[in-house]
């Protein structure tokens, strides 16, 4: 290691003093760390984009086959896809689930946009009316998720029941600490809970993903049966569909408050994967699912 000299105007003699070489272990671990944290932002930022690719094709789903089907005078044509989803008679039944398919398209716009950084940098006053409508309807369509799902015959066993029960009961939760922290203008602590409100309201597209890309990966319905559409797999993709999500992204804002390079790749790691695979669950059920809805 080179050695440099300066005057000291107190001791008045030339001390050594050691000069760290530009390339020191050091610099490379601070170079790494800056790569690490931001390949961290990369990952996430890449999965997000992702998804709201994602949830405005299956928005367009939504939109191009329940509402063109209801506007053409054809609702009937929901029972395709949606068992039960239309009942001649059934004015409240199927008020309920017009209503739940609205707010379906309304939730997922709304909640694109509350997470969008620019628009809550640029816009505030929208960020937070667009916040508390997206609150609103998420906690409405919980309830009415609910009341489908117990009243209308709804397919799948008790245990995938439970699991969307469950996954109401977390919507309202995480509904109520967003706005209570919001309330508090404790801001990095509403965000967390606002992207765990999204990753829950998002539930059902992750099964809808996640169940067509397990299709595609195995040729086939491996693990449960199509025709009553129960079985092992099912039962685990229901509960999966939002606490696999929430997982990652506890890791995701644990790694973002650490300093521990080795977690932050790790996490990357993660996000990575869950990317390429929600990628290709999309492409899967936009080809061979939503797509040929809308355009029939």
């Amino acid at each position: 290691m080179t050695q440099a000299r300066y005057f000291d105007p107190i001791l008045s003699d030339a001390k050594a003093v050691p000069i760290r070489p530009a390339n020191s272990a050091e610099n490379r671990r601070k170079r790494l760390a800056r790569w690490a944290r931001k390949s961290l932002t990369i990952g996430a930022v890449s999965w997000f984009v992702t998804a709201v690719i994602g949830q405005m094709l299956f928005v367009t789903y939504i939109i191009g086959f329940y509402g063109l089907s209801a506007l053409g005078g054809n609702p009937e044509a929901w029972n395709q896809v949606l068992p039960h989803g239309w009942e001649a008679g059934n004015v409240f039944g199927n008020t309920i689930v017009s209503l739940h398919l609205i707010f379906t398209v309304l939730i997922i716009v709304g909640g694109v946009l509350q997470l969008t950084p620019i628009v809550r940098k640029r816009w505030p006053a929208f960020h937070r009316l667009n916040g508390r409508f997206y609150m609103f309807s998420a906690v409405l369509m919980s309830i009415g998720g609910l009341i489908m799902l117990w009243t209308r015959n709804a397919v799948g066993d008790l245990s995938q029941h439970i699991a969307l029960s469950l996954n109401a009961l977390l919507i309202l939760l995480c509904a109520g600490m967003a706005l209570r922290y919001a309330l508090q203008r404790r801001l990095d602590v509403h965000r967390r809970w606002a992207i765990r409100l999204f990753l829950a309201v998002s539930g059902v597209w992750f099964f809808r993903v996640g169940l067509m890309f397990w299709l595609v990966a195995n040729q086939g319905p491996v693990g449960f049966d199509p025709v009553s559409f129960t079985g092992p797999f099912l039962s685990f993709i229901a509960f999966a569909q939002y606490l696999l999500p929430l997982a990652i992204a506890e890791l995701y804002f644990r790694a973002q408050r650490s300093s521990n390079i080795m977690r932050q790749l790790m996490t990357t790691s993660v996000l990575v994967v869950s990317t390429l695979v929600t990628g290709a669950g999309i492409a899967a059920a936009g080809l061979l699912m939503w797509l040929p809805l809308v355009s029939s």
